[in-house]
């Protein structure tokens, strides 16, 4: 049987015996009271409400301010499973980057073949005013969050690549924290990699790609829509762990092409913007002109090599859902090299032969908007109404271009602490690579969302998933557990 199909538990393995990263987590659970894991339960969600870790959510009738779920039993991966997890990001994220200084510069793989020149410059999120521009170290992706799934022991697979303004990092940092204080026996057991150097690592990799007028020594600023953005919480927290300026489109301005903060001392010139705008609200001069969120002349200063922009604008033309369908060819243009992760298989609707099987398997398929987000503009075949269906068949037939179809993979579950017990659900993990002229980076680890009802398969925290832990631990340690076992 396709071991895509077949419902993978990370704690007890194919087998049904607890695999060897959680035998420790196994035994620590079989002697814990219930009544303990509840009070640990309420002590993390009591401590998430008083640090004020939110996610807002638009169109909601009740409370726009929602608190993530957080479940209190970590996710736990091998350090020679993250090894090799590792060695595939840092190479997607390197392919990802060729890919977007070509098509903004010599377009080597359109006039290849290998990708469609229509589905590049149809993209809406391909921005014409960066064609034959270049960007500091040919670097558009300076921070990636690559959603991955498991199948099996051995079988990851690339859900998603977020190259635009990926979020959730800040939940990561924060789990762990929360984590350590609640559980310090667990961590006691185990040789857990750290993460909390996060923020040092990204400081560092905005900084290799300043301006070079900046010598070593540059201003860097983070750059939000404001407090009523979902993922604002992120920004201020950011913000703080960099110990940078948390600033507005308001807070800047530009003059003669250099980018300036206001402060109570003065005007005081801006190198690094790690931007959490999208493209069109950054520049009214530029993109759309009603935006009060962005800065006017921005994008003259970006074009004159006077301020860095992290991610680069125009990074969004390589992260949407058709895109995705052409990266393991991607992958093998530019670097000469066989994907390490794979990427789930994929129907292109634009294609007549795929649409005609979508069409005939609509229950048997998820279907997706190629430039939706957040769990929001897909049909989950297998779980959706008649109506549902007949309403996504109108629209593939519509506008095919605008869909992609896969099969339902059956991502691993692993377990979660309810308060009636401990119970698998099914999860994913968004992995953040950082890029700079001084190389890449992955911390070990990721954020774990977690889809938090039974048997769904939609993790979006917009949608209801949560999130847990994530724990790269020593193989030494698995091993001797191992041994011990056997």
């Amino acid at each position: 049987m396709d071991s895509r199909l077949t419902q993978f538990d990370e704690l007890a393995g194919a087998d049904g015996c607890t695999r060897a990263p959680y035998r420790k987590l196994s035994q620590w659970l079989a002697s814990t009271p219930p009544e303990l894991l509840a009070s640990r339960r309420e002590q993390a969600e009591l401590l998430f409400r008083r640090i004020g870790i939110t996610f807002a959510v638009y169109g909601a009738q009740e409370a726009t301010e929602r608190l993530i779920p957080f479940d209190i039993l970590p996710r736990i991966l091998a350090r020679s499973e993250w090894a090799a997890l590792e060695k595939g990001l840092i190479q997607r994220v390197a392919a990802l980057n060729a890919f977007l200084a070509d098509i903004y510069g010599a377009g080597d793989i359109l006039k290849a073949g290998i990708v469609p020149a229509d589905l590049v410059y149809r993209n809406p999120a391909y921005c014409p005013d960066m064609a034959g521009r270049r960007v500091p170290y040919d670097i558009f992706v300076h921070i990636a969050g690559v959603d991955i799934v498991r199948t099996d022991d051995q079988g990851f697979f690339v859900l998603e690549d977020n190259a635009r303004t990926p979020s959730g990092v800040s939940y990561m940092l924060e789990n762990r924290e929360v984590m350590m204080r609640l559980f310090p026996e667990l961590f006691a057991l185990h040789r857990v990699a750290p993460i909390e150097n996060y923020p040092d690592e990204l400081l560092a990799t905005l900084r290799s790609v300043a301006p070079p007028r900046a010598n070593g020594d540059p201003t860097i600023v983070l750059m939000t829509p404001g407090q009523y953005n979902s993922a604002f919480y992120e920004h201020s927290f950011l913000a703080d762990k960099l110990g940078v300026e948390l600033v507005e489109g308001r807070d800047l301005f530009v003059r003669d092409d250099v980018v300036y903060m206001r402060t109570t001392e003065g005007p005081r010139r801006v190198d690094v913007i790690y931007r959490r705008i999208d493209d069109d609200f950054l520049d009214p001069l530029c993109f759309r002109p009603d935006s009060t969120l962005g800065v006017a002349g921005l994008m003259g200063a970006y074009h004159a090599g006077n301020v860095t922009l992290a991610n680069a604008v125009g990074a969004g033309a390589a992260d949407d859902k058709a895109m995705y369908t052409y990266m393991p060819e991607i992958i093998q243009f530019y670097l000469g090299e066989a994907p390490l992760l794979q990427n789930v298989p994929t129907f292109r609707c634009r294609e007549a032969e795929a649409l005609a099987y979508v069409l005939d398997r609509l229950d048997q398929l998820v279907v997706k908007e190629v430039n939706g987000s957040g769990g929001y503009g897909m049909l989950v075949g297998p779980h959706a109404t008649k109506a549902q269906i007949e309403e996504f068949r109108a629209k593939l037939k519509a506008h095919p271009q605008n869909f992609i179809a896969q099969p339902t993979l059956a991502l691993s579950t692993c377990p979660i602490a309810l308060a009636s017990g401990v119970a698998p659900r099914h999860v994913d993990l968004r992995p953040f690579v950082l890029q700079g002229a001084n190389g890449a980076r992955v911390v070990p680890g990721g954020l774990t969302r977690v889809a938090m009802t039974e048997k769904s398969l939609v993790v979006n925290s917009s949608q209801g998933g949560g999130t847990k832990d994530t724990w790269v631990i020593d193989d030494a340690w698995v091993d001797e557990e191992a041994m011990g076992q056997a």
